[in-house]
């Protein structure tokens, strides 16, 4: 990967001291081009050239427009950036998360900057403000770019060494510990991102279990469970996956104990298929190779783990992920083989595509019935019938709890990380209705993701649970003001906020 960023805090008095050549100073303005007070006194000369400049360039203030002055008067940064934060719609409030990935964006290849926080009208909250604005900030500047052995110009650094970015403000303190309560986040979601974005050749079962090993630095207890035990606890859904595969499967649960010792836990579980061949029902040769990302929710799990572990989060939480290749060989399993999952049920299999609803029973049961929590949620790049039925905008979501469904589709606006509640119901259950075994694993074309969650259902008994279809939203997601990366860490901020709003006490 790139250099990661370090992010620091200043008051705006040091933010003009001498400073590593060729820093970029930022600035903001409103839709009147009125500047911070503190902004205005520490720009002295230059605060008078930006009228001017605007009217030259039509710069209007408004929110991801900036006014770019080289070589400004009077002071020592090469550039003087200034950024527009009026809100696009009339009445509405600056978005400080999204203000913080525009300048990232706007600094492109800059790698020294200093930030003057300060507007001509202050944020209510401030602290707030100011770690939404450093968690957009490092959101934006994550790269995926440890394999280019010859980077390109676009790619080099335009005055070399690390990314280091200072928030200046009134005071440093507020900045700093906002900057302390969001790194850990921040780093959740680019272990994400990084996880999807590994080869497959370097992340498979056994690697990635490693991985999820390393959360113990931060007081995670981390159990790895090898086939022989997955045999003892009667996984043989699971194992069925991967059975075709060199790689063994594997299944790792996290936990981390910041609640009370008695209190009851909440679990997130994910899909690991760390490659999807599709097994014997091969799938197409074009585009396969995005199936290196089909252990999105499991990747989702681990960050979440290591975000909750850093910041501390006063809960009790459990993330289980099933670690598993689906490979076509002579001992993978076939259409038309039945197994018993670890609940005893049996499943008839239609499509060896359909594997990850078979790694995911099994994880559930288990989840459900060792740790009886409070609520599971599980995330899988699951069907390709969600981005037909959502795009790339939302995960599809579906529970068998109204306040579940409820907290994560708020949970999901405050993070822009949206989710839309899909139908669920007897008439999707028959669908999954077999000739030989109890059920089988796929109900066909129509309706694929809603029989999909029908299938997972079966596995978690009366707990609360709720199933996220990550599959437009994982991978090859679009880019915006907040990832410009492949694997997108979709998920982390949004269950993070989930736990934070209702479930820490």
């Amino acid at each position: 990967m790139s250099e990661p960023v370090t992010l620091g805090a200043l008051t705006i008095a040091e933010a003009l001291a001498p400073a590593p050549a060729g820093y970029v100073l930022v600035a903001f303005a409103d839709g009147a081009l009125g500047l911070g007070a503190k902004t205005s006194a520490a720009l002295g000369e230059a605060a008078g050239v930006i009228p001017r400049a605007a009217e030259i360039s039509a710069f209007k203030g408004k929110i991801g427009s900036a006014l770019d002055l080289l070589a400004p008067a009077g002071l020592d940064a090469r550039r003087l950036l200034v950024l527009g934060t009026a809100p696009e719609k009339e009445g509405g409030k600056t978005d400080y998360l999204r203000l913080g990935g525009l300048v990232a964006a706007k600094l492109g290849k800059s790698k020294n900057a200093r930030i003057l926080f300060d507007f001509a009208a202050q944020p209510e909250d401030f602290a707030t403000a100011a770690g939404d604005f450093a968690l957009g900030l490092r959101l934006r500047s994550y790269k995926f770019d440890q394999f280019k052995t010859r980077k390109t110009g676009k790619d080099e650094p335009e005055n070399g060494g690390p990314v280091d970015f200072r928030i200046a403000g009134a005071e440093a303190a507020p900045i700093a510990d906002a900057i302390a309560k969001v790194s850990g986040l921040a780093d959740g979601v680019d272990l994400a991102r990084t996880l999807v974005n590994l080869p497959p050749n370097l992340l498979y079962p056994e690697s990635f279990a490693d991985k999820a090993k390393e959360l113990e630095k931060l007081g995670v207890d981390v159990e790895i469970l090898d086939v022989p035990a997955l045999e003892s606890l009667g996984m043989r859904a699971l194992l069925g996956v991967g059975q075709g595969s060199k790689r063994p499967s594997r299944v790792v649960i996290m936990r981390w104990n910041g609640g009370a010792k008695d209190a009851q836990p909440v679990a997130f579980v994910g899909k690991g298929v760390c490659f999807d061949s599709g097994g014997v029902s091969l799938k197409p040769g074009a585009g396969m190779e995005d199936m290196k990302g089909d252990m999105g929710g499991a990747a989702c799990v681990t960050g979440l783990l290591h975000a909750l572990a850093s910041r501390k989060a006063a809960v009790n939480a459990i993330g289980a992920i099933g670690l598993v290749e689906n490979m076509p060989d002579g001992a993978a399993q076939r259409p038309g083989d039945i197994v018993a999952a670890m609940s005893g049920t049996t499943i008839e299999i239609i499509n060896t595509d359909a594997e990850g609803r078979l790694v995911l029973a099994d994880v559930l049961w288990h989840v459900q019935s060792a740790f009886k929590p409070a609520f599971i949620v599980d995330l899988a790049t699951l069907t390709g019938a969600i981005l037909v039925a959502l795009g790339q905008e939302y995960a599809g979501l579906f529970s068998n709890n109204d306040q579940l469904a409820q907290r994560l589709t708020e949970a999901g606006t405050q993070t822009g990380e949206k989710v839309w509640r899909m139908p669920m119901g007897p008439a999707y259950e028959k669908m999954i209705e077999s000739k030989f075994a109890d059920i089988k694993n796929t109900g066909g074309r129509h309706a694929g993701s809603i029989s999909a969650a029908q299938f997972l259902q079966r596995f978690v008994n009366d707990t609360p649970w709720a199933h996220l279809d990550i599959a437009g939203t994982a991978m090859s997601s679009p880019t915006g003001d907040l990832n410009q990366s492949w694997g997108s860490g979709w998920g982390v901020r949004l269950l993070d906020r989930l736990v934070k709003d209702y479930y820490e006490g």
